[in-house]
């Protein structure tokens, strides 16, 4: 995808109250059409391929509250998705996202002090849950501006 295309998508998509996206004029007819999904499932893959490198012992510790964690984002955009007929509903799913967003940032915090995360790949992930964490707030804002 060109650079001008991929532009006028992200700001297309900026705008989550609408339905209809003005730059191609293509609905938003799933979950999976919104950046925000697209964004935290792609990271809670990344999340998951990072902590399958953690120790044996680690694996039922860290890496898998991690893996929860991260999996979580995505899974509550989701389900808020099917609910947001209901206002309210919606955004209190978003907000789940947004503490499991939070959440995943202690976790990478822990994996890189206990010395099971590289310091390089540690900035990479809290850089990637910052980005997220505002686009999730962004949507929870902006979602019909808080109406019901």
């Amino acid at each position: 995808m060109h650079d001008s295309a991929y532009s006028g998508i992200t700001k297309c998509f900026n705008d989550y109250r609408a339905i209809r996206c003005d730059y191609f004029g293509v609905p938003i007819r799933t979950y999976k059409d919104l950046e925000v999904f697209q964004f935290s499932y792609r990271l809670a893959l990344d999340v998951s391929k990072t902590a399958r490198a953690f120790p044996a012992f680690e694996q039922f510790e860290i890496a898998r509250q991690l893996r929860r964690a991260s999996r979580s984002i995505a899974a509550n955009v989701v389900e808020g998705w099917a609910k947001r007929s209901s206002t309210a509903e919606f955004r209190r799913y978003l907000q789940i996202a947004i503490g499991s967003c939070d959440e995943c940032k202690f976790w990478i915090q822990m994996s890189k002090d206990e010395g099971y995360m590289p310091e390089a790949k540690y900035r990479e992930l809290l850089n990637e849950f910052n980005r997220l964490g505002a686009m999730l707030n962004s949507l929870w804002t902006r979602w019909r501006s808080g109406g019901s």
